[in-house]
Order: C-alpha cells, then sequence, then structure tokens
C-alpha cells in the first residue's frame, strides 16, 4: 500500500496510486461499519481536533464518527463562538493548537488556502472539510468509492456534473479525481453558474442538459450554492428547475443503468426531482452518506500511520 501525504489538502497533488490505496483500505471499513463490533484501535491515543467554521452537519458527524470507530479522542471545536470570532488570527489559533498537541487536525473554513495556512503552522496532519471555493477532497474521494462499488470500476466512465459548478468545491475535487483516473467529465450548468476558463480543465462544458447527459455512466447533481451567490446567478428556482433540475425526461438521455449522485444536502424539486433522488435502482445517494464515515476513516488512519513514522524517524544531528 502506498499513500505518502502528510496532509489530505486536496486531490491536485494526490498519485492515483495513492488514491486507490485510500479507497481500497475504504473498503474495509465499509465492512466494519456494517459488523456488529464497528470499532478498531488504529487511532487509540491519537487526539482528533474537529474545527469547522462553517456549519456542517453531515461532514462533522462523519469525521467525528470516523474517529471515534478509529479509537482516537476526538473534540469538536465550537468555531462560531471562539477566539476568532472576538478577533484571534488563524495563526495564532495555530499556535494555540500546538500547545495541545493534537495528533489530527480536521478544518472547514469559508475561505479559500486557509486550511493549507493551518497546515503549514501546526505539528500535525491536516485534512480539509473544506475550503471557500477551492476543495473537498474526502467528498470526491467518497464520490469515488460510491462509483467504484456501484460501477464496478473507476476508470473510463462518463462523468457529468451538473449545477452550480462555479461555486463548487466538490465539483474541483471530483474534476481532479476523476480527471487522474482517465474517466471523460462534462460539466452541465448554466452559464452563470460555469466558471470562466473551465473548458480549458480538461473536460467538456454543456450548457443544455439533454447533451451533457448524453450517454453518462453517472450523474453528479451539485447543490445551488446560494450563501456564495453575490447577486443574481438564476432567474428563479422554478426555471432552473426546468433546465437544469433531474427529472425523468432529462435522465433518460444517460445510460439505462446509470447512476445518480448528490453530495447533499438536497434541494428537492430545485437541483432533482424528490422521485430520481429516492429511486433505489438509480439513486447512490445515500450510499454516498455511508461512504463517507468508511473513506474518512480510511484517511485519518493513512495519515496517522505517517505522522507516527515521520515522528519516530531519527533526527539529523547538525554538525
Amino acid at each position: 500500500m502506498s499513500f505518502r501525504a502528510r496532509h489530505l489538502l486536496g486531490i491536485e497533488h494526490i498519485a492515483p496510486d495513492e488514491i486507490t490505496t485510500l479507497l481500497d483500505l475504504a473498503e474495509t471499513y465499509v465492512d466494519l461499519n456494517r459488523s456488529t463490533d464497528k470499532h478498531d484501535n488504529a487511532l487509540q491515543g491519537l487526539t482528533q481536533i474537529n474545527m469547522f467554521f462553517e456549519n456542517s452537519t453531515r461532514t462533522q458527524a462523519s469525521f467525528e464518527l470516523a474517529g471515534k470507530r478509529l479509537g482516537a479522542d476526538v473534540m469538536n471545536m465550537h468555531m462560531q463562538a471562539s477566539s476568532v470570532k472576538k478577533g484571534e488570527t488563524l495563526i495564532d489559533t495555530a499556535l494555540t493548537l500546538n500547545a495541545m498537541h493534537p495528533d489530527l487536525l480536521v478544518v472547514r473554513h469559508p475561505d479559500s488556502g486557509a486550511v493549507n495556512l493551518l497546515a503549514q503552522k501546526v505539528n500535525c496532519a491536516v485534512l480539509n472539510a473544506g475550503d471557500g471555493r477551492h476543495e473537498h477532497p474526502t467528498q470526491a474521494l467518497l464520490d469515488a468509492l460510491t462509483i467504484r462499488r456501484a460501477k464496478g470500476r473507476l476508470h473510463r466512465l462518463t462523468v457529468a456534473i451538473c449545477g452550480d459548478i462555479a461555486h463548487s468545491r466538490v465539483a474541483r475535487s471530483n474534476i481532479w479525481l476523476l480527471g487522474k483516473m482517465e474517466n471523460r467529465v462534462r460539466l452541465v450548468g448554466p452559464p452563470t453558474l460555469m466558471p470562466s476558463g473551465a473548458a480549458d480543465w480538461g473536460v467538456e462544458v454543456y450548457d443544455d442538459m439533454k447533451e451533457g447527459l448524453k450517454d453518462a455512466d453517472v450523474v453528479m447533481m451539485l447543490r445551488l450554492q446560494k450563501e456564495r451567490m453575490d447577486g443574481a446567478f438564476i432567474p428563479s428556482e422554478r426555471e432552473y428547475f426546468h433546465r437544469y433540475g433531474l427529472d425523468a425526461a432529462k435522465l433518460d438521455n444517460a445510460k439505462e443503468d446509470a447512476i445518480v449522485m448528490h453530495p447533499g444536502p438536497m434541494n428537492r424539486g430545485v437541483e432533482i426531482d424528490g422521485t430520481i433522488a429516492d429511486d433505489i435502482n438509480r439513486s447512490v445517494i445515500q450510499d454516498q452518506v455511508e461512504m463517507g464515515v468508511a473513506v474518512r476513516m480510511a484517511a485519518m488512519k493513512l495519515l496517522a500511520d505517517n505522522l507516527k513514522a515521520a515522528r519516530s524517524a531519527p533526527k539529523e544531528v547538525a554538525v
């Protein structure tokens, strides 16, 4: 098994073999999580701190559950009521954390690059739980595991990522990961929600759902990121659903065995029709939630192994 990273800050700098290693380990944790005894001692004696500067119930719960199932001491820091709100800088926060001697730090932050800055200042492994519009690496990894289990492979598939591409860190991480695994990636959405220069990312860009979904193996819908929008990007939610919301008629353009994904939380009747979201034959949305715990367990286990190895390595003595 090969996983060389010290931190998990994004997918961009992770090699395909490292992705495969992490997903293979996550498969074993899927089995563990479905067993009667769901605990492992891989992180016993280690401390995990979850710092969420943005609210995210499912991601934080997933990381917390993952850490506890691996035997870590898990602490959640409520950043909305923290010293950061009183004016403390991110670097001062890092110095405070260093004094607590954590081993794993899970961070979600509204500003792109903030998690990377923390990783440079703390003496532990850092996992990015989403930073601004930059990346959300564990979401892409859990999506990859979901696809691999549903389709039997994670290469040479046609994947349509649809909706609010411009504001989505999930889209960016998935573009990186799916591209590394030799997939054909399509971005589908209105021009107002498509980043400038997207066509230069090695993907295909469509503003028509029928064309974008044609013969797709995977249809990945994205949430409208209203909290990140400054201005009117769509005429109305009703019009958006009419043109870009996933319903049976649009899905008919994809392959007959195409799977439907959504990172959640869903806006039913806006991004996706409720009957499609609940279709047990096509939708793997609940599988994504399940895979999230297993993937985060695998990521923390691999980073913890690298951290232990680095700490135990002989220190060079200056002559």
